[in-house]
């Protein structure tokens, strides 16, 4: 039987986990980190790249972040059992014959918007998800919030940006958006941008379209079931496109650990560090306003969906899209044999969704 992989704790997918700032390892150094039920033991080498393995050692399995760097290998505590960044080992001390068997899996490893991030294969077929209006532009400033946690799957609470229902229920924003869907399955990404007419219906309302203009877009791209790109202010008057990162770690607990990062391009001069760093803080206020409502939502949720509407058909699109990734080796068991108790998306009652909506195209209702 084929398994779901959305919503599913056992089902960890091939993408580009957050393992920590880039400025948090020097060069010379290890550091074990607990990742998606992995135990990873990342070090910067002498050259400054950033490599990643199996965290225990295949001698007698102490941990290689215990460890040190001796060039670009590290080094276990233990015995000096020395390894490379393929996870082989090229040296111990008693012996000078090598055992086939002393070597260890090792991860890709990148680092983009002063990060650096981990993904469960040796090679990794696409990069780091990056924002269309940014692409080109290596010299981005970077703002980390304070990470979070939240009381459900990161399946679930990744969602939160295309539900166009609690938009208006939740934050009660009466703008009625359209749907377009991009789907780029070969980089594991997946665009829904969504326009809208700004409100007339008060003088807040006229003012804002007075300032932004009559239409408001923003998109959100999933890359890999664990990243949210979010672009704020497409197309409007006098602010440029905003830009923030969600990115999400599966936690043993059944929770989720959430980095939020905002991201904008570097500006010449001292005004233009000064409109970066105000752009930031836009992008961060923007996220606080609706932060603590979502988040009352997706720490008292249990995901179980009866009957979906049309309005639905975003997040129906989302879960087949996430049905749709690679697991990888760090899923707990071989996805084709488990037997859990997770989502068939496209079992689901979806009322008359076949019918009302095509797949690239929802209006909410008018409020």
């Amino acid at each position: 039987m084929s398994q779901a992989i959305f919503n599913n704790p056992k089902v960890v997918a091939r993408g580009w986990y957050f393992v920590c700032p880039s400025v948090d390892l020097l060069a010379g150094h290890v550091q074990s980190f607990d990742l998606c039920g992995q135990r990873i033991a990342v070090f910067r080498g002498e050259d400054g790249q950033v490599r990643a393995l199996d965290a225990y050692c295949p001698h007698m399995g102490t941990d290689l972040g215990i460890g040190d760097v001796v060039g670009n290998h590290v080094r276990c505590f233990f015995h000096y059992w020395a390894f490379d960044g393929a996870g082989q080992c090229q040296d111990i001390p008693c012996q000078a014959q090598i055992p086939t068997g002393a070597r260890l899996p090792s991860y890709a490893t990148a680092e983009q918007y002063g990060c650096i991030w981990i993904y469960p294969d040796e090679v990794a077929p696409v990069g780091v998800a990056e924002f269309d209006e940014l692409k080109g532009h290596d010299d981005v400033i970077v703002r980390r919030d304070r990470p979070l946690t939240r009381h459900c799957h990161h399946h679930i609470c990744m969602m939160n940006g295309i539900d166009v229902q609690h938009l208006q229920t939740v934050h009660r924003l009466p703008v009625d958006l359209e749907l377009s869907l991009q789907r780029r399955a070969e980089e594991g990404l997946i665009d829904f941008t969504l326009t809208g007419d700004l409100p007339q219906n008060s003088w807040q309302a006229r003012l804002g379209r007075w300032l932004l203009g009559p239409t408001y877009t923003y998109t959100m791209r999933y890359a890999y079931g664990c990243l949210g790109l979010l672009t704020l202010m497409k197309g409007v008057r006098l602010i440029p496109p905003l830009h923030m990162l969600y990115a999400y770690r599966p936690l043993p607990s059944g929770e989720t650990w959430v980095q939020p990062i905002y991201v904008t391009r570097c500006r010449p001069g001292l005004w233009g560090w000064v409109v970066s760093q105000l752009l930031l803080l836009l992008t961060q206020l923007s996220y606080y306003a609706l932060r603590n409502a979502d988040g009352q939502i997706y720490d008292n949720i249990h995901f179980d969906p009866k009957t979906l509407l049309p309005i639905d058909q975003p997040l129906v699109e989302y879960m087949r899209y996430i049905n749709q990734l690679e697991p990888s080796r760090w899923s707990r068991h071989d996805v084709d044999a488990m037997d859990v108790d997770a989502m068939d998306v496209d079992a689901m009652d979806v009322t008359n969704i076949a019918n009302s909506i095509s797949p690239c195209s929802t209006n909410t209702p008018a409020s």
